[in-house]
Parts: structure tokens; sequence; C-alpha cells
């Protein structure tokens, strides 16, 4: 609230210096004062705006101005760099909880408790990406849901865009039909996209998948796989992601996607409504080959 404050408060004093005297040598000390207060409040959407406001009234100071709000930029990337190279592996650390419920088709038709961590790390060059989710329920004393993942991908930034990346993924859907899967994979990725509004990521290399399978031999094979990645901010209060995987082997290919719609509640507290489908070629005998899951959670920022 005291930022936008500042804001409406800087706009309309630069309002009123509009008609000042023509262009100085400096910046008019009224228009000086106006972008030396709202770089203050920190806010980057005011800091556009009063700049904005400014060229328009005072045209012949666009330059200088545009130099204020860079030294402004530069000064704040410089900030976070030097933070980046400060801190430990333990500092730096973002995520967010989930908890909710589900409903599955496919190999059952049940809904129960939802749950999942997610905590990314931004370094320099490398970013740190960990992802954990449960869905789990027991009825009668009989347990009818028992899906467990549990994922860790680092990033190592190239330039323009192209990165390396690494994966560890472990999986277990007995209902699925298998009681354990470890998938591990390393490749290049490249960010298609990148805006305020939207980043898109695409990623592909060669993967070593072990299944252990229930009821059938277990297996284990060379598969290649691709992924896409996509966020999308369709208002400030509402992020649309899809996140898309296949892996292809020569005996079973394996297709997931999920996407997702999350709403900010305040400031930590979001609500999140999924839909996820994953489809194996050739899944044990007897097994469905197509799964959905609909989780409705709401998620907690730190």
């Amino acid at each position: 609230m005291m930022k936008t404050r500042t804001a409406f408060t800087a706009l309309g004093a630069l309002t009123l210096a509009g008609g000042a005297s023509p262009a100085l040598a400096d910046l008019p000390p009224p228009v000086r004062a106006m972008l030396d207060a709202a770089i203050a409040s920190g806010n980057d959407a005011d800091i556009a705006a009063v700049a904005r406001t400014a060229k328009t009234l005072h045209p012949e100071d666009a330059t200088q101005i545009d130099a204020i709000v860079s030294a402004h930029g530069l000064t704040k990337a410089e900030a976070v760099l030097e933070e980046k190279m400060q801190a430990g592996f333990l500092d730096g650390w973002r995520g967010s909880g989930e908890l909710g419920g589900f409903i599955t088709t496919g190999n059952t038709d049940s809904s129960g408790l939802s749950a999942g961590l997610t905590v990314t790390k931004e370094g320099i060059r490398l970013r740190h990406n960990v992802r954990v989710a449960v869905d789990y329920q027991r009825s009668g004393g009989v347990t009818t849901r028992d899906n467990w993942l549990a994922r860790y991908e680092p990033n190592f930034q190239l330039s323009d865009g192209f990165y390396l990346y690494g994966l560890t993924m472990y999986e277990k859907d007995r209902f699925q039909g298998f009681a354990d899967r470890v998938t591990v994979s390393g490749g290049f990725g490249y960010q298609l996209l990148a805006t305020p509004k939207a980043t898109l990521d695409v990623k592909g290399g060669p993967a070593w998948r072990t299944t252990n399978w229930i009821g059938e031999p277990d297996s284990s094979e060379l598969q290649w796989l691709g992924g896409a990645d996509l966020v999308w901010h369709l208002t400030p209060a509402i992020d649309f992601t899809n996140n898309a995987q296949a892996l292809w082997g020569p005996e079973n290919n394996t297709y997931s996607n999920t996407a997702s719609f999350t709403a900010k509640i305040s400031r930590a507290l979001s609500a999140r409504l999924s839909y996820g489908v994953r489809h194996e070629t050739n899944p044990p005998t007897d097994a469905e080959r197509t799964d959905t899951v609909t989780r409705a959670t709401l998620v907690y920022g730190f």
C-alpha cells in the first residue's frame, strides 16, 4: 500500500510540475525528486509508471530519465549478483508446499489426500529444482491409492538461452503396475520464450530407466526424453503452467502432461487446480494404459 501511495504521490506532483520551466542542463528538481521517490520504493512497476509520465511531460529530458532508470536497474542487478555470489548452499532456496485432495480415473477410480513440496534455488549459472509429491488414500483398511514422486533437476546455464540439464526421478505407483521406477537423464535445454508474461523451456536427451514391475519381469532400458515447461502469467493474480514429458524406449513409451491454474488468495497463500494425464504404451497385463488425476490444493509460498 505504501509503495502504491508513493507512486500516486509521485505522479500527482509530477503532473503539477508539468508546466515548469523548459529544459535545463539537469532534470527539473520536481522530476528528479519524483524519480528518486519511486526508485526508493523498490517497485519496478511504480518506477516505470513515473518514468513514463516524466518523459511525457518533459520529452526533452527523456534520455536523462532513461539513464537514471537504467542505472537503477544495473544497481539492482549488481545487488542480486552479489547476493548469489555470497550465498552458501543452504541459502537462497525458495519454494511452496501444497495440500488438498485428488480424484483419479484409470487403474483406480478414487479420491484422497494430495500433498507436495517444490523448492528452487537460482545461482549465478546453476539452478536447482526439487519436487516431491504424494497422493494417498486408505479406505476400509485397504490402500486404494499410493503414488509417490521425487525429482531433482539441476540446470547449468550456457548462453543465449541454452543450458545443460540433469534429471534424477523416482516414482512409485502400484496401481499402474510398478512398485518402483528410477529415471536418470541428461541433455540440452533451450528457453524458447522469455518475457515478463511467459516463459517456455524445452529440453531433450538420453535417459536410463529401471522399472520394478508388479507381476512382470523387471526392465532396464535406454530411452530418449523430451519435455516442455510453460509458465504463463495470465493476470497479476493468476498463473497457468503446463509441464509435458515424453520417454521413448524399445519396450515402452510414457507420455505425461500436467496443466494447472494457480490463483493468489494473499501474499503467501494461493489456490491451485490441476489436471494430469499419463499414458503407458505397454503396461503390465490387465493394467489400463491411461491414468488421470485431478487435484485441488492450497499452496503456501515461502
